[in-house]
């Protein structure tokens, strides 16, 4: 699966794009605004392996398209922004895309991103388990998905599933919270930055773990997080 759909309203941006990523053996199908995009996507929803939503739009904004894809699909998403602005990273991440890239960027840049993503939800190896097993959650590698105990789809966002996807691939090891933001995020924690934080509460709490003293994802003081959990893995 290297199938990628794009949306950005500019036409010699759209253009470039293609032709660098296919020559680089990827799939590429182009959008201009939010309606062809939609229709593209719901056309390729169960072959597309990425998602790059440019946030300025003539017809809405890569924040809504992020939203109604994500009601849909855990398909990994990049969002493209013109705006220094942090406001638009964060809300990009917590509505559920997987990166970000301020414009201008090169498309070298962009490629390596994507090759990023597909390494981190193993999409470029297809020996990688498919199922995540542990105190009666399953984390499907393929699907991404994770269901409780009880049967029912956890609702994670993409950053969310990938942060757990790394935990479970590393069970009982001590994760500091470089390692960890550099999986998820491609990039270091900055001395301020909370994303972390944020995400390990609200995956604490999709996951019933929370409280003062977690039992799944705990808290290694001054080193980072580990997940206690046994975890069993399968390819069926």
């Amino acid at each position: 699966m290297r199938k990628i759909l794009i949306v950005d309203d500019d036409q010699k941006t759209r253009t470039l794009l293609k032709t660098y990523l296919e020559k680089n053996q990827y799939d590429v199908s182009l959008a201009h605004n939010g309606e062809t995009f939609l229709a593209e996507f719901h056309r390729y929803v169960d072959e597309l392996s990425l998602v790059i939503l440019d946030v300025m739009l003539p017809d809405t904004d890569g924040f809504a398209l992020c939203k109604t894809v994500r009601r849909r699909s855990n398909v990994p998403i990049i969002m493209l922004t013109a705006s220094s602005d942090e406001t638009d990273r964060v809300v990009g991440l917590e509505l559920g895309a997987d990166d970000y890239i301020s414009k201008p960027y090169s498309p070298r840049e962009l490629l390596a991103r994507i090759k990023a993503i597909h390494r981190r939800t193993g999409m470029d190896n297809a020996a990688a388990p498919r199922f995540y097993r542990f105190v009666g959650y399953t984390l499907d590698a393929v699907a991404r998905t994770v269901t409780d105990p009880d049967g029912e789809i956890v609702s994670l966002t993409g950053l969310d599933f990938q942060l757990l996807k790394y935990f479970v691939e590393h069970a009982g090891d001590i994760l500091d919270r470089n390692v960890l933001c550099e999986e998820t995020r491609g990039r270091d924690a900055g001395p301020l930055d909370r994303f972390l934080d944020v995400q390990i509460s609200r995956l604490r709490l999709r996951l019933n773990d929370g409280g003062k003293q977690p039992l799944l994802i705990k808290t290694v003081r001054g080193a980072g997080y580990v997940f206690s959990a046994d975890v069993a893995v399968s390819h069926v």
